[in-house]
């Protein structure tokens, strides 16, 4: 009598998580139950995600994921990814579409990436049980994300909170050829020599105006450059203090420099649950 075949090992299922930033996108693959991060990568972003792509089927190492979460910079839409200038062609790039080709059989599920570290924070992060609470990006783009009643806004078109397109003085009013705010403050604008001092005076007066709008509970700043936070919480904290009728907490996020990532996760997670999905 021939020996019975030996039992296989059942495979545990897994989730893929992609942060799509200005200059450098994160890969995880995750398990699918409780977003237990397994393997991480980081690469240079490339505007056709051959490169990209190529990385998560190394991570995943011959599985398919049961969903894919996605957070990228921009405003991602059926046929393109608007308002994402970093990285070229991303504006004709139909990201959803071509995820799902590549994994067509996962659920795909893509959001912007600020907003997508706000819902992280929110749930688990600086953010959670504030309400209203405020969000705040510095790394190489400049956006904020209004959290209220456990909700981040998205607006309209999905652009709430695009600050980085800001008129930066009365004069810019009607102009087709001014210098957006994200010009002048954000990694990008530093790494190409804007002065410190009139970067963080900058920030500081449309954070100032911006606090006053929403009146929240709190301010967490996320982002690159939070490696320097010392160095940007004092004047901001100033800045706070002299002129919100009702000034805010201001604390660094609890995940930084992932938040988007771990956002992009906890979306890939909720999309591989058994029942009814949420749309994005």
């Amino acid at each position: 009598m021939s020996p019975a075949p030996a039992a296989q090992t059942p495979v545990a299922p897994v989730v893929l998580a992609l942060d799509f930033g200005g200059t450098k996108t994160a890969l995880t693959v995750a398990d699918a139950r409780h977003g237990t991060r397994l393997h991480d990568l980081t690469v240079d972003t490339d505007p056709d995600l051959g490169r990209t792509l190529k990385t998560a089927r190394t991570l995943l190492a011959g599985r398919e994921p049961h969903a894919v979460g996605v957070s990228t910079i921009g405003i991602p839409g059926p046929d393109g990814v608007a308002l994402a200038p970093n990285i070229p062609g991303w504006d004709e790039l139909p990201l959803e579409r071509e995820l799902a080709r590549e994994f067509p059989r996962s659920t795909i599920r893509v959001a912007t990436d600020v907003k997508a570290a706000a819902a992280y924070e929110n749930a688990s992060g600086a953010l959670a049980g504030c309400d209203p609470g405020l969000y705040v990006n510095l790394g190489t783009g400049l956006a904020v994300a209004v959290v209220a009643h456990g909700t981040v806004l998205t607006g309209r078109h999905g652009a709430s909170g695009e600050i980085g397109y800001n008129l930066r003085a009365p004069d810019d009013v009607g102009r087709t050829d001014r210098v957006p705010l994200e010009a002048a403050v954000s990694g990008k604008a530093l790494r190409r020599g804007a002065p410190t001092p009139e970067f963080t005076r900058e920030l500081a007066y449309h954070l100032v105006n911006l606090t006053i709008a929403v009146d929240p509970e709190r301010i967490v700043v996320g982002g690159g450059m939070v490696r320097v936070w010392p160095a940007l919480h004092d004047p901001l904290r100033a800045a706070l203090d002299a002129a919100v009728p009702y000034p805010p907490q201001l604390v660094p996020a609890a995940q930084p420099y992932d938040a988007p990532l771990l956002g992009a996760l906890a979306l890939a997670v909720e999309a591989a649950r058994p029942g009814p999905k949420k749309t994005r």
